[in-house]
């Protein structure tokens, strides 16, 4: 047994297959560690969505690969999405890597950290005959997150042909957990302590599709609803197209449902949505806006953009702006297009120099601060339940709480000014009084 330490890069969902990982190996028997310099072993779960995301594990192999020379690390191991992209790259250029496991080959972390070789571990030659990995609730895991906050992986792969995307071909085909997994799942968090689920997946509304049942994210929803001293769930990256009224009826009707959309849209013009193969404009896209806030009264909607694609003019970009302008998100991230091999998009003709790309996004930003900062101030003076986080990263002088509305890590927080004491817990959900409010983030007392 050795100890084993860990670093998981990119997305949430890439963080669940970390946990699981971390789980297999400690109910090996191996120890886990949070020290670089004590680790026997290292695991780097990488990303390869983008190329900053790439170009960021790239650099942590390479950092990681010191602490063989310097530390006491003798197993340098490589997993995750990058190695999914350029398997034979990372086993024939960074020869301190000892194993890599693609995504669908979590079990074999454990042959990894034995005796298992860059070469004769997860070749594309015995890949080829694995079934697609997907985790359960008998699975071990071992939270990376908070104790009173947990991602759950409803689903993996994906079968969308989005022309800027490459993890159809890092993940796979799309497929569902079964319902009563995901339950039993839950119920297990809650009982160690877990007040916040977030379920995700590539795309978390095509959630039991793939064995008939098309209302399976809202019926997900509502047992989940059923679980005691839940407070809140809420699902993350739904695609446009796949909204459907029982599902906005669900979030409706559950108490401890987060009201709340996270919305991926990418775009606004029609010509750049068609050559991304999403599909849509701007008027289809504000009706859909327009019936989820019908649905859902008091819903926040968050979404992504994506600027620069291969063909965007000048005109494409400035429709986008007035979609944003129109639509009033109450969240909103903007992207520079990523220009990544082995997508449709790769080929296409009429690329955006990435100085124009990054001057587009900038503005865009400009434009959601201004739309973001008026919606905060409308919060002013108002009473709102607030999950504690703890004390603040900004300063020790504050604590830090989210609302319903604002999920972890993408979105703003409520920095808590005043109310704090010993009765006051990280995980409690408090009522607290909004006093000020800024571009993204919020400033109140706990009542």
């Amino acid at each position: 047994m050795a100890k084993v330490g860990f670093v998981s890069l990119g997305c949430p969902k890439n963080l669940v297959d970390s946990e699981v990982m971390l789980g297999l190996l400690s109910r090996e028997g191996h120890e886990i560690t949070s020290s670089q310099e004590q680790a026997e072993i290292i695991v780097i779960n990488t990303c390869g969505f983008i190329e900053s995301a790439k170009q960021e594990s790239i650099n942590t192999i390479l950092e990681m690969a010191q602490q063989k020379w310097k530390g006491n690390c003798r197993r340098l191991i490589v997993a995750g999405c990058l190695v999914e992209r350029y398997r034979q790259e990372i086993q024939t250029q960074i020869p301190e890597v000892d194993a890599v496991i693609g995504t669908n080959e979590i079990p074999n972390i454990l042959q990894a950290c034995s005796n298992g070789s860059a070469t004769s571990l997860g070749s594309p030659q015995s890949t080829s005959v694995q079934p697609l990995f997907l985790y359960t609730h008998t699975d071990p895991r071992i939270l990376a997150t908070p104790p009173y906050m947990a991602y759950i992986k409803i689903a993996e792969g994906c079968d969308h042909p989005c022309s800027f995307c490459a993890i159809p071909r890092m993940r796979g085909p799309f497929r569902s957990r079964r319902l009563d997994s995901i339950v039993a799942e839950a119920r297990d968090l809650v009982k160690r302590g877990v007040r916040e689920i977030n379920l995700i997946g590539q795309d978390t509304t095509m959630y039991g599709w793939d064995w008939g049942q098309k209302t399976g994210l809202a019926d997900l929803i509502r047992a989940l609803g059923k679980i005691e001293e839940l407070r809140w769930v809420r699902f993350l990256y739904a695609y446009p197209n796949n909204i459907y009224p029982e599902l906005l009826r669900a979030v409706a009707e559950t108490p401890n449902a987060c009201k709340y959309v996270d919305l991926p849209l990418q775009h606004a013009s029609s010509r750049i949505l068609k050559k991304m193969k999403r599909g849509g404009n701007r008027l289809s896209l504000l009706k859909l806006l327009e019936r989820i806030r019908n649905a859902i009264p008091g819903v926040a909607i968050r979404t992504t953009m994506i600027v620069g694609f291969p063909g965007e003019t000048e005109a494409d970009f400035e429709e986008l702006v007035d979609f944003v302008k129109a639509a009033q998100f109450d969240r909103l991230g903007v992207f520079a297009y990523s220009d990544e091999e082995q997508t449709p998009a790769y080929d296409l003709a009429g690329k955006v120099p990435q100085s124009v790309a990054e001057r587009r996004r900038k503005r865009l930003m400009r434009v959601q601060k201004q739309i973001s900062r008026r919606r905060n101030r409308e919060l002013i003076g108002q009473r709102l339940p607030v999950l504690i986080e703890g004390p603040s990263r900004e300063s020790d002088l504050l604590w830090a709480g989210r609302l319903s509305t604002q999920a972890p890590e993408i979105d703003g927080v409520v920095y808590l000014n005043d109310g704090i004491d010993e009765r006051v817990r990280p995980g409690d959900v408090r009522d607290v009084l909004i006093s000020e409010a800024y571009d993204y983030d919020l400033v109140g007392a706990v009542v």
